[in-house]
């Protein structure tokens, strides 16, 4: 496989990695429309798991059909497809030699009552992922949750194992529960410590939540104060989280978050872009539309992250 200068240099940042790692990351940053660029469009379809399949598909009744959603990915040319394990079985032989998989190890549900202690159940396993071709596995992490530190060793050991297999590992770091307030889980402070604390973890790419320019913690905005740090832009907070994942030696990319105007999501593109983000892992903005829509707006992510508009 051939790589780009631009992903040689990033993949130069992950000394302590074996060949079969490396190899599987590079899969991600030169497949598709964006490949070695360095920037990434992932799908992610785990909504069903943490929504329900009513909230999640009936916007769009064909995305009921995990077929859809790789085809769908394929086809806009995107560089990987995420979701849990039962929808990777039911698509891995036709499209795993077609687009990177990652396999979703880990999921919760909008059934669950405990908000302080948010979690997330164990779903699949590495083994799981090698069996069906996946270049990669994630998992969440919830920073701030009672549930945390039982969460972060889970994370370890997944990490440890995916990498001695040869496979790249992708963290969601959603910082929730515990005492954060709801302004708290997107809180500039709250999203850089969490993408930092994922980092620490091992993870290959980073993914967080886009943050907002509120500060949480005291001490933080003490800290952020004394060092003027400049969160007054979209762009610029993307530039401090980036600065934060090991002043970029990190993969970072962010959530779409919940569906929203289509100039929205072509706005926080930009924005992450500006700030020197890798990319957007966006899946309601798209496969909650109609497929040649979201074929378009996918089209339009990938054109702003190649510069074009």
């Amino acid at each position: 496989m051939k790589t780009t200068q631009r992903v040689r240099k990033i993949l130069s940042a992950y000394e302590g990695d074996n060949p079969g790692t490396k190899t599987n990351l590079a899969r991600i940053l030169m497949n598709g429309k964006l490949g070695g660029t360095g920037k990434l469009v992932i799908l992610p379809v785990d909504q069903g798991f943490e929504h329900g399949p009513a909230r999640s598909f009936a916007p769009n009744p064909p995305a009921y059909d995990p077929a859809y959603h790789a085809q769908l990915a394929l086809d806009a040319g995107l560089n990987a497809y995420a979701t849990p394990l039962g929808m990777i079985e039911t698509i891995a032989d036709t499209y795993a030699p077609q687009i990177p998989l990652i396999l979703k190890l880990n999921s919760a549900n909008s059934l669950d009552r405990d908000k302080e202690g948010a979690d997330q159940a164990i779903t699949g396993s590495v083994e799981d992922a090698v069996r069906l071709g996946c270049a990669a596995v994630g998992l969440t992490i919830y920073p701030g949750s009672d549930a945390a530190y039982d969460m972060m060793e889970e994370a370890r050991e997944v990490i440890s194992e995916a990498k001695s297999l040869g496979l790249a590992a992708v963290v969601w770091s959603y910082p929730r529960g515990g005492a954060l307030s709801k302004d708290g889980e997107t809180a500039l402070d709250v999203v850089a410590y969490g993408a930092h604390m994922a980092a620490l973890l091992g993870a290959h790419i980073v993914k967080v939540k886009l943050p907002t320019d509120h500060i949480e913690q005291e001490d933080a905005r003490k800290a952020y104060d004394a060092a003027g740090i400049d969160r007054s832009t979209t762009a610029k907070r993307v530039e401090h989280v980036i600065q934060a994942s090991f002043a970029g030696k990190r993969i970072v990319v962010f959530s779409g978050g919940t569906t929203k105007e289509e100039a929205s999501v072509y706005d926080d593109a930009r924005a992450i872009r500006d700030g020197g983000g890798n990319g957007s892992i966006i899946g309601r903005n798209t496969f909650q539309r109609p497929r040649d829509q979201a074929i378009e707006m996918l089209s339009s992510i990938i054109n702003i992250y190649q510069g074009r508009e």
